[in-house]
């Protein structure tokens, strides 16, 4: 069974759950004749990636899929060999070969009528895009997305930056990042930025009564604007939410909304924290498994090796169920202790937006814990 994001995912520009000033600049830059490379920004459920599909739909036609290709950066930084499936992904003939993905092109990109759309495959912007006939191969007939392209570091963006300007005039690269800042500047100055801003209250309400609507649920009085609420402008974790609730059979009550929530904190998160508090930072010791002893790491450090492996949290997911964790006062700590605790992750959170390393980042902070928790005791 599809999820709902799949299900009811925009097909129009139109129908993007953005601003009207956002929704036209991305429709400009899709019937363009020669779009550019383009960087969309923004922080995460806002719709980068609904975006993206819909340009490359309306650049290439009904074979978008055929000729669309993704490379999640986030994997390639917590992965062995990284640069050698970066470099496989770009140049698929091998790192020797001059032949590259971009410099590919597509039968598309001299005869637009090869595949023809099925029904209801309607293009965003309500009309095909068209070249004119004397210069069929300036279509653009192939496009490069790198997603979370705020990850890949200072070692393989380079090699992108080299690649765009040799590149053909076939293919274009689209980049989504929450934190443009962190590309450098030969990306950037070759690509148009659009940036996307945090989805309004009133703008996730609106989906989530659209898709009420079509799925033909009665939900509570006031539901529905709790949910855009406890979503805090992330659309797809509010759309996550309301599928939950629907399936569950739960959205006749304005209180399973709070349960739900509430059993989505991690557990583990807190037990990190006061091991931290307690001062147990790294704790070694030894464990029988398999038949052999063997030195296992524990303490915050390790319980946060667990809850991160086990539920494949990155670290500014951690940041954020550490800030949920504090702020909804379960650790009844004191207010002096809080507001330091409060400052040191916001610390730890302005780093990670610099920082390739998250865990570098996390073990700092929770050093940082530690102090602050033996100097509210002394």
């Amino acid at each position: 069974m599809a999820s709902w994001l799949e299900s009811h995912s925009p097909r129009l520009f139109d129908e993007l759950a953005m601003n009207e000033t956002i929704r036209t600049n991305l429709r400009k830059v899709s019937v363009q004749a020669n779009p550019p490379h383009l960087i969309l920004a923004g922080p995460p459920g806002v719709g980068k990636t609904a975006a993206w599909r819909l340009i490359a739909r309306q650049i290439l036609g009904p074979s978008w899929h055929s000729t669309t290709h993704v490379l999640q950066a986030r994997d390639l930084a917590r992965s062995a060999g990284a640069m050698k499936t970066f470099e496989d992904f770009l140049r698929p003939g091998g790192s020797s070969s001059k032949d590259t993905l971009a410099g590919r092109s597509s039968l598309d990109s001299f005869d637009s009528n090869i595949t023809n759309a099925v029904a209801g495959d309607t293009p965003p912007a309500g009309i095909e895009n068209h070249t004119s006939a004397d210069q069929p191969s300036s279509k653009v007939s192939r496009l490069i997305i790198i997603e979370d392209a705020d990850h890949l570091g200072p070692t393989r963006q380079p090699y992108l930056r080299r690649m765009m300007e040799s590149t053909s005039s076939n293919s274009r690269f689209i980049f989504t990042a929450r934190s443009p800042s962190r590309l450098i500047d030969a990306l950037r100055s070759r690509s148009k930025q659009i940036r996307i801003p945090t989805t309004s209250k009133e703008i996730i309400t609106k989906r989530l009564e659209e898709i009420t609507k079509k799925e033909n649920l009665e939900p509570v009085r006031g539901i529905l604007g709790d949910i855009a609420h406890v979503a805090n402008g992330n659309l797809r974790r509010a759309v996550f939410l309301l599928e939950l609730l629907a399936r569950r059979k739960s959205l006749n009550e304005r209180k399973n909304l709070q349960k739900v929530v509430s059993a989505t904190t991690l557990v583990g998160i807190q037990q990190v924290l006061e091991e931290a508090i307690r001062g147990r930072i790294h704790d070694w010791k030894w464990e029988k498994q398999g038949g052999r002893n063997k030195r296992v790491l524990k303490g915050a450090l390790g319980s946060l090796d667990q809850v991160m492996n086990e539920h494949a949290l990155e670290a500014d997911d951690v940041v954020h169920h550490m800030h949920r964790l504090l702020t909804t006062g379960r650790l009844l700590l004191d207010e002096a202790m809080l507001c330091d605790l409060l400052n040191a992750l916001a610390d730890c959170d302005v780093k990670l937006q610099r920082s390739m390393h998250g865990r570098v980042q996390l073990e700092e902070f929770l050093h940082n814990v530690k102090e602050i928790s033996r100097s509210q005791t002394v």
